[in-house]
């Protein structure tokens, strides 16, 4: 029997292990990578460069997609030298991304009309069982077509299951991930709970995994947690899109998803805070500004001290900032999801964990807040919480104080860089 060509288009945090491991079977290889630097590893290995999507499909009997979002597969897929302009009677498409059940069974019939087959096949073990061969595949379309590749599943996972036509192993994808996302947010903030209580977090967690609160996520990321350590496993910018695909469906049936809703609101605040491309867990940087500690082993960066000497010759100099920024203010509705809208402020003064802001705005205490800097600082949003209000005598304005941690240190010396800035130009 003729010896499979593979090719694999996708070569990000889940992709370029499992290419590895197929190379690492013996299967001729085809890479393709918008970023081709993100190839080069693979062809030392053994693999060819493919020039276009096409040309990878041209060299392959069973090729692999693995990218971040509906429209990146529909470009690789249908674009100009998209796998549809390779695409012959003997290929097999199988798309591991995270996409919408209806993008999923568009690729389907056009590459039906081709003559081509087309599996969606989502993964779950994120990058760990990526690098082992442990991944779960859940799967759409054909029974036949996947039996015909078990060889090449059970090189990447332990466990394959047909869900059943094109689409069902997507809505089987934006399901589990709905429970990981909803998981991880639930951890994040019983870990931050156990920290305000100063409880030895390392006991906590033993604690957690022995009990009814036991969960893969809390054995994947807890450790992460209190290590502070957000090297990507799977990234919160992509948890956050595959919660919103599954609110999408979740409306289009008609079904309340409360627990789904407030889950998402928490990583658009983690991406707001620019965490997008850490791993998932970091969204308990969210909980350490409104803490007001870190979570777990992190210590506070030596540049606060940077910031905090600023801030106090500020002081002796009675220097007022008086810098216009804009902030966004999330509040609870009563049936729990986020409300935001955005207002103008003047900041103040800045202290080594906190912001003096004013406005004409009336604002409580213990909100939560995302300052947006002028683009010209190059800073991303910061998270902050209201922990002071005091209304001026006269004229009408309040003063808040803002509680701020778990600055990056990056972020805390390029936050003083640009205050200086501002008052040496004055």
């Amino acid at each position: 029997m003729k010896q499979k060509r593979v090719g694999f288009i996708g070569l990000g945090t889940m992709g370029q292990p499992m290419a590895l491991n197929l190379l690492r079977a013996g299967y001729p290889l085809s890479v393709y990578n918008r970023t081709a630097d993100k190839a080069n590893s693979l062809v030392e290995a053994g693999a060819r460069r493919a020039a276009t999507p096409a040309e990878a499909a041209r060299e392959s009997d069973v090729l692999f997609t693995n990218v971040s979002n509906d429209s990146a597969l529909l470009e690789v897929l249908l674009g100009v030298n998209g796998v549809l302009d390779g695409a012959d009677s003997g290929l097999t498409v199988i798309d591991c991304s995270t996409v919408a059940p209806e993008t999923s069974r568009r690729a389907a019939d056009e590459l039906a009309a081709r003559g081509a087959r087309f599996l969606d096949a989502p993964v779950t073990g994120s990058k760990p069982a990526a690098e082992s061969g442990q991944l779960v595949f859940m799967v759409g379309g054909s029974a036949d077509t996947m039996d015909e590749h078990r060889d090449l599943f059970e090189v990447l996972g332990s466990k394959l299951l047909h869900m059943g036509d094109n689409g069902a192993g997507s809505y089987t994808k934006l399901a589990h991930n709905l429970i990981v996302g909803i998981n991880s947010a639930a951890l994040a903030e019983g870990m931050a709970f156990a920290s305000k209580a100063d409880l030895d977090l390392g006991k906590f967690l033993e604690i957690v995994q022995a009990g009814g609160a036991a969960s893969k996520q809390a054995d994947l990321k807890g450790r992460k947690i209190i290590d502070g350590n957000f090297d990507v496993q799977f990234s919160l910018q992509l948890m956050l899109k595959d919660l919103l695909l599954a609110m999408r469906e979740t409306a289009g049936f008609q079904l309340p998803s409360p627990m789904l809703n407030n889950a998402a609101s928490l990583y658009q605040m983690g991406l707001s805070k620019g965490n997008g491309p850490l791993d998932l867990c970091s969204v308990v940087q969210c909980y350490e500004d409104w803490i007001g500690k870190p979570v777990g082993h992190a210590s506070k960066s030596a540049d606060s001290g940077v910031i905090a000497t600023a801030a106090e010759r500020r002081r002796t100099e009675r220097i007022n900032l008086g810098i216009r920024l804009q902030m966004s203010v999330y509040q609870w509705q009563l049936e729990g999801a986020f409300s935001g809208q955005n207002i103008e402020v003047t900041l103040q003064d800045l202290s080594g964990d906190g912001l003096q802001i004013v406005t004409d705005y009336p604002l409580a205490h213990d909100m939560f807040v995302v300052v947006h800097f002028p683009e010209e600082a190059s800073l991303p949003p910061i998270t902050a919480k209201i922990i002071r209000v005091e209304k001026e005598e006269g004229s009408g304005k309040f003063r808040y104080g803002c509680m701020m941690s778990g600055l990056a240190p990056v972020i805390r010396v390029r936050l003083v860089e640009y205050i200086n800035g501002i008052l040496q130009n004055r």
